[in-house]
């Protein structure tokens, strides 16, 4: 009996940890123009949190015209992009950041599409057949992936509102998922 009780304790504890990683992401949803939360400034452009907050956490989401962008400070420099993937919508916000050839490029991590955070250009591994020996070697898809203009001011991010007049395949997913955030993240 008292093995069944620490069994019981034992996989009660663990589905708390459980909780407690799903529930600690580093994403935090500071604001949302929709409901009236995202301070916007006289030239347009749009707080998302102050710069020590985010570099320590390294990445953010924010809402703007509910459409959900994520934020991120990855050596040295911040990035902001639409958080749904072009591919089929995927959190980019839980992704991993990586280096590929010598870019940094947030991996979806649903599919792993890998976007580089600098343009929002797709890449892929590819060979040319028509070469003698062909090597696999990384190549754009070309821009898929919404970026967003970063400002620092005063120790105070601002992101710009995004310029609907051009399309992005990001847009696509950005809108599907617009003001539903965290609950359609799930796959």
């Amino acid at each position: 009996m008292l093995d069944l009780i620490i069994l019981g304790l034992h996989f009660f504890i663990c589905f708390l940890i459980s909780i407690a990683i799903w529930c600690g992401s580093k994403d935090v949803d500071l604001h949302s123009s929709s409901t009236g939360g995202a301070d916007i400034e006289p030239d347009g452009l749009i707080f998302v949190g102050k710069e020590e907050d985010i570099k320590k956490s390294q990445r953010i989401t924010a809402k703007i015209n509910g459409r959900e962008i994520v934020v991120f400070y990855h050596e040295g420099k911040f990035h902001a992009l639409d958080s749904r993937c072009y591919h089929e919508g995927g959190p980019l916000c839980r992704g991993e950041i990586e280096d590929i050839d010598g870019q940094a490029c947030i991996v979806c991590p649903w599919h792993k599409f890998k976007i580089t955070l600098e343009t929002g250009e797709g890449l892929y591994e590819g060979i040319n057949p028509l070469e003698p020996s062909p090597t696999p070697k990384w190549q754009s898809k070309g821009v898929k992936q919404r970026i967003h203009k970063v400002t620092i001011d005063n120790g105070n991010v601002y992101v710009s509102p995004p310029d609907l007049s051009v399309s992005f395949d990001s847009d696509y997913y950005a809108d599907k998922y617009k003001n539903g955030g965290e609950l359609a993240m799930g796959k």
